[in-house]
């Protein structure tokens, strides 16, 4: 089975999708494409009726691209108010063989939930942390055997609230969820490596009105902070200072500013008119410390909030999210948190913006729960990827898809 995955994250600035398909451990995008979000403050969606007008949108034009409607995804939820509680659980191995199955892994991973999740919480992923198949270590027990499986875990619960509003938005752009997911693990599966599964770190998710901070151990989110700032408060400072809209603040911040005023220049110029009709002149150097000054804040905010999350040693720090795609901002986050902080980086051809990074992390994560289950799974039925694929004669091209492009290189169409 082809293994075909959509996943959507429902941000304050923009909402984001990404469609891919899994090949041989590999990530192959077929789809990735955001629209201005609509009723979102802070990750929480507040009204939904604009939220699902911007789903609707973004829905038709990955339709277009694809060729095929997305009826079933992946989403994030809200992780303000994320809870996270340790799980335990020893279950009896009952086959005749004594061989661990992947039915015997769910099992005990669902028991260790058991009376971990609040009335007033839902669950979105228990993670494992390490399995016991009698006394022996193992974080992949399937084929082992033994007469006992234990599990230590970490089960994740958000409000039913977050859940059931993220749900609902879907269902009414005719999507069914399929998981929920906190973005926080999305981005750091967009991320991680070897090194990251087995040290302590932190994920920082720079995003238009919030910065999540979220702290891994080996691999497993162990607790997280949203804090309220994020790149419209930039734009805001923009547009008080230099009295401009909102859209021009933003132009200007992505196009003309820099993160840190290192390479700034006082020679490099542009003229607008504000909203008083007035022209003004913005030298690069002087916007540049409006915008660094902000940076400052808002990070040094996220680097005091570590201590509070954890108190193991940290030995990285990952900083991903819209914000960071920034000319310099790398200088901002070493002049920050020094050396041992990096910019994530996204090697995949298509989502190479941090932009997407939850998307494509979502994705992953969503394939490791798979192979942990010993489960195969797609969005898309058999006539779908018949017409995925244009083994269906009948089907007609859109003159803006991925195979439209693809045969416009090779045909001179």
């Amino acid at each position: 089975m082809r293994e075909i995955i959509a996943s959507i994250d429902i941000g304050s600035s923009k909402i984001k999708i990404v469609v891919g398909e899994i090949i041989e451990e590999r990530l192959n995008v077929l789809c990735a494409l955001e629209e201005d979000s609509r009723g979102v403050k802070k990750g929480a969606i507040v009204e939904p009726e604009e939220t699902v007008y911007a789903l609707k949108k973004l829905l038709k034009k990955t339709e277009e691209i694809l060729g095929v409607k997305v009826t079933k995804a992946i989403v994030s939820v809200n992780e303000e108010a994320a809870d996270f509680k340790i799980g335990e659980a020893t279950n009896t191995i009952t086959s005749e063989d004594k061989e661990i199955t992947a039915s015997d892994v769910v099992r005990v991973l669902q028991s260790s939930v058991r009376n971990k999740v609040d009335k007033a919480l839902e669950l979105v992923t228990v993670i494992p942390i390490m399995f016991k198949v009698d006394d022996r270590k193992t974080r992949v027990p399937k084929g082992m055997r033994g007469e006992k499986i234990s599990v230590k875990s970490v089960v994740v619960s958000v409000p039913k609230r977050d859940v059931y509003l993220s749900a609902k938005c879907l269902e009414k752009c005719g999507v069914e969820v399929i998981d929920i997911m906190l973005g926080s693990i999305g981005a750091y599966y967009a991320h991680r490596n070897e090194s990251t599964d087995t040290l302590t770190g932190v994920l920082i998710d720079c995003g238009a009105e919030t910065i999540k901070v979220a702290v891994f151990n080996k691999g497993i989110i162990i607790n997280n902070l949203v804090i309220g700032y994020g790149g419209k408060n930039v734009d805001n400072d923009i547009s008080f200072i230099y009295k401009l809209d909102d859209d021009q603040s933003r132009k200007i911040k992505e196009k003309f500013a820099l993160a840190n005023k290192r390479y700034a220049s006082q020679k490099e110029k542009i003229e607008l008119t504000n909203n008083l009709g007035e022209k003004i002149t913005i030298n690069q150097y002087e916007l540049t410390e409006v915008v660094m000054s902000r940076l400052h804040e808002m990070l040094n905010l996220a680097k005091n909030e570590i201590n509070y999350l954890t108190k193991k040693e940290i030995s990285y720090i990952i900083v991903t999210g819209g914000l960071t795609e920034l000319k310099d901002f790398p200088l901002e986050i070493e002049s920050i948190f020094g050396r041992n902080a990096s910019i994530g980086k996204i090697p995949i051809v298509g989502v190479r913006d941090n932009k997407y990074a939850s998307c494509v992390g979502m994705i992953k994560y969503f394939d490791y729960k798979l192979k942990l289950r010993d489960r195969e799974y797609s969005i898309l039925s058999q006539d779908d990827l018949e017409l995925l694929s244009g083994s269906n004669d009948k089907r007609i091209i859109s003159s803006d898809s991925i195979l439209w492009k693809i045969f416009g290189i090779f045909f001179d169409n």
